[in-house]
């Protein structure tokens, strides 16, 4: 007769999380769906989604290889890109717009941004997962309720206590507002619920740690793979934000976005420009995924706890 606990007598003793960790480790141990590979229509269907994803930064690329005159005489551009592509960045470079401190306003935005929600929104998350206090259902529902509520809703008010701090103009007027999100929260706590094992918080007061110690050494770790996709997620919100920079910041301080707008000259929008303006923005991103992606991707599929 096998002494191994059975998964409800874990979830009475453990708890549910401990009790997902085990099943999910049996059901690795065991092999199955080892032998699964997926068929012609899941590649088919992640094709599909893949070129769909992709088209819209190609039909940027198109645009901002062509001039002016000839995306107005031919509103649909050729299959290939032109070869004014560098001539189009060389005059992105060149225009009355100081670009450089615009994309250097957007990397400390975007980055600050990141690392003050990874580090919120993990904590409250381990709050919600691992914590026993009062009126904690009630309280998470009301943080996801407020991604109900439209950003448009709270701009005057918003901006009316930027403008008696003084923060109009300002990078801190677009930094502090974006500091916390219920999103972050929600999704570290769904994912510190079943990733974290109550057997580790437990391990960890046993040998004395405090709250904080438990968290930084046990939860922080446990919730990295998440931590880092939420990261990436708010930097790329954060870095192609425009509605509420351009309110608070106006063109006296801009972040990249911003800097773009001003891209357009009076009644006549030279869409080349404009669009190669656009592909400027993205390179970074675009570097920041060929770096970072597979590291990320590698943190996701190895998981926080080890069978």
């Amino acid at each position: 007769m096998s002494t191994t606990p059975s998964i409800p007598v874990i979830a009475q003793t453990a708890g549910r999380g401990a009790a997902r960790s085990a099943a999910r480790r049996r059901h690795q141990a065991s092999g199955a769906g080892s032998d699964r590979k997926p068929g012609r229509l899941t590649y088919v269907l992640m094709s599909v989604v893949l070129l769909a994803s992709a088209y819209p930064l190609y039909f940027a690329l198109q645009l901002a290889s062509s001039t002016s005159a000839d995306i107005a005489q031919n509103p649909i551009p050729p299959l290939l890109p032109g070869s004014h592509l560098f001539e189009n960045i060389g005059r992105v470079l060149a225009a009355d717009i100081d670009l450089w401190q615009a994309m250097f306003n957007s990397l400390l935005v975007s980055g600050a941004t990141a690392l003050s929600v990874v580090m919120f929104a993990t904590l409250a998350g381990y709050s919600f997962a691992k914590l026993r206090f009062r009126g904690r259902g009630p309280l998470l529902v009301f943080v996801i309720g407020t991604m109900a509520v439209p950003t448009q809703l709270g701009v005057v008010p918003l901006f009316i206590v930027m403008r008696e701090l003084n923060l109009v103009g300002s990078l801190w007027a677009v930094i502090l507002p974006g500091m916390v999100t219920a999103f972050g929260v929600f999704w570290m706590t769904q994912y510190l619920e079943g990733a974290l094992p109550y057997e580790l918080i437990e391990a960890a007061r046993v040998d004395g740690a405090s709250m904080i110690r438990t968290f930084w050494h046990v939860a922080l770790p446990a919730a990295r793979p998440a931590a880092a996709m939420l990261g990436l997620f708010t930097f790329i919100a954060s870095w192609t934000n425009f509605f509420w920079p351009s309110i608070v910041l106006g063109t006296t301080n801009p972040t990249l976005p911003v800097a773009l707008q001003l891209l357009q000259a009076g009644f006549f929008k030279d869409m080349a420009l404009i669009m190669a303006g656009v592909i400027v923005s993205v390179i970074p991103l675009i570097a920041l995924f060929a770096v970072a992606g597979r590291h990320l991707v590698a943190g996701i599929m190895q998981g926080a706890v080890k069978g």
